[in-house]
């Protein structure tokens, strides 16, 4: 459950700063270890269908049942709470730019625009260093950011 002091009326953007490089960093390593473990537990569900065999690799239908798996360990919890385990951990909070609700099509937009921008050496992470905003280029394409919730009093 989150803190009282950690929600924000979702009509105006929080005037809290954005996070920096290495919290994000320390949050998706913190992510990619719990969603490689979701991720060993839907392959082991998967082969259910296949009678216990291992599938083939590049197996279009497992490929499938694993993105979907990853796409809803992220947009399940930032559609509830802005934050997935990790970004918990490290108290960091998804919110859109404008301070509206975030949409599934904001999450869409994040999820797909951050695969290429993190997976292709973080040149999408390293945007950030560059823009004054501090924003990735993920947080750019799907109008979102990732703010520190350090600042709030607990």
């Amino acid at each position: 459950m989150m803190n009282t002091a950690e929600t924000t009326t979702k009509s105006s953007p929080t005037k809290l700063p954005t996070v920096g490089l290495s919290r994000r960093l320390f949050a998706i390593l913190y992510d990619s270890l719990l969603l490689l473990a979701l991720l060993l537990v839907a392959a082991a569900v998967g082969t259910i269908f296949t009678d216990g065999e291992a599938t083939d690799p590049g197996n279009p239908l497992m490929a499938t049942w694993l993105f979907f798996v990853s796409f809803f360990y992220f947009a399940w919890p930032w559609l509830n709470t802005g934050q997935t385990l990790g970004m918990k951990t490290w108290r960091i909070r998804l919110e859109r730019i404008d301070g509206k609700p975030l949409t599934l099509w904001h999450i869409l937009l994040r999820f797909l625009s951050a695969i290429p921008s993190i997976g292709l050496g973080g040149v999408g992470l390293w945007w950030m260093l560059f823009n004054n905003d501090k924003l990735a280029l993920h947080d750019i394409f799907s109008e979102t950011r990732l703010v520190d919730l350090k600042q709030l009093k607990q």
